[in-house]
């Protein structure tokens, strides 16, 4: 249901990667849409902690399964079904989108694997940045224009978004407070609850069973409120469900052996 949304080459939305340059962007620009079409099909965003209180308004916040987990807005249950965004790529109104989505088809990388700095990188597939008339310079002359200035500061506020949501999890896994995760939500009509796992959640059972002066520095340094902002979200599972049902989406009950 949530394994970690990547593949071994390339994250997740991106279908190619080269570094943007005056030499051969020099007359690029980059527009805008209304249509987010990389989140079509794409149940499972990765999150950063700082969004946990407005995602947790609109989805489930689980935990990936494998070993480097990573935080997850859960846009729909099943592989390959979103809730909030329609085939033509349109959004539901007031629906908030994870940094990782908006910040694409830009992202950071290291364009070697010694190299000790990150490069601003694009997806060149994408239809959001080229030769065209209109829209937004990527280049005054042979400099940055402030276009490109300030999806750099966007893309290098979200990495360091992410060293502090690695470190989030790595405090959870430090108290073991992950564990397997499984939802079973009954249909009416349907004999057999739909069951869903393949993600991990906070164990609240271990969670009660934490010293007190833990919890006292939890709470001081902002992390405890994450938690409950998690633990909140699991209750939208079942809205997402139903949400996915409406649209014809659902998941097909289990015929008995």
């Amino acid at each position: 249901m949530a394994t970690a949304p990547q593949n071994a080459s390339l994250p997740l939305f991106y279908k190619d990667l080269v570094p943007l340059n005056s030499r051969d962007h020099a007359a690029w620009k980059s527009r805008s849409t209304d249509s987010a079409t990389w989140l079509v099909g794409q149940h499972a965003i990765p999150l950063t902690v700082e969004e946990f209180p407005q995602a947790q308004r609109n989805f489930p916040i689980v935990f990936s399964s494998g070993e480097e987990t990573v935080p997850l807005a859960l846009m729909g249950l099943n592989e390959g079904v979103n809730v909030f965004v329609g085939d033509d790529g349109k959004l539901t109104e007031n629906v908030y989108v994870p940094a990782y989505a908006r910040r694409y088809p830009f992202l950071l990388a290291r364009l070697t694997p010694d190299a000790q700095e990150l490069s601003l990188c694009f997806d060149p597939t994408t239809d959001l940045v080229g030769e065209f008339d209109e829209g937004q310079a990527l280049f005054d002359g042979d400099q940055a224009s402030e276009t490109t200035k300030s999806m750099l500061q966007f893309c290098e506020q979200f990495e360091e978004a992410g060293m502090r949501t690695a470190a989030f999890v790595a405090e959870l896994n430090k108290h073991d407070l992950l564990m397997d995760g499984e939802v079973a939500i009954q249909q009416e009509g349907v004999e057999q609850p739909f069951v869903y796992r393949g993600f991990k959640m906070v164990n609240q059972e271990k969670l009660r069973e934490i010293r007190g002066d833990v919890l006292r520095g939890w709470n001081q340094s902002g992390l405890l409120p994450l938690l409950v902002a998690h633990l909140f979200s699991l209750e939208l599972m079942r809205d997402i469900f139903a949400r996915q049902v409406a649209m014809g989406k659902g998941p097909t009950p289990q015929l008995p052996a």
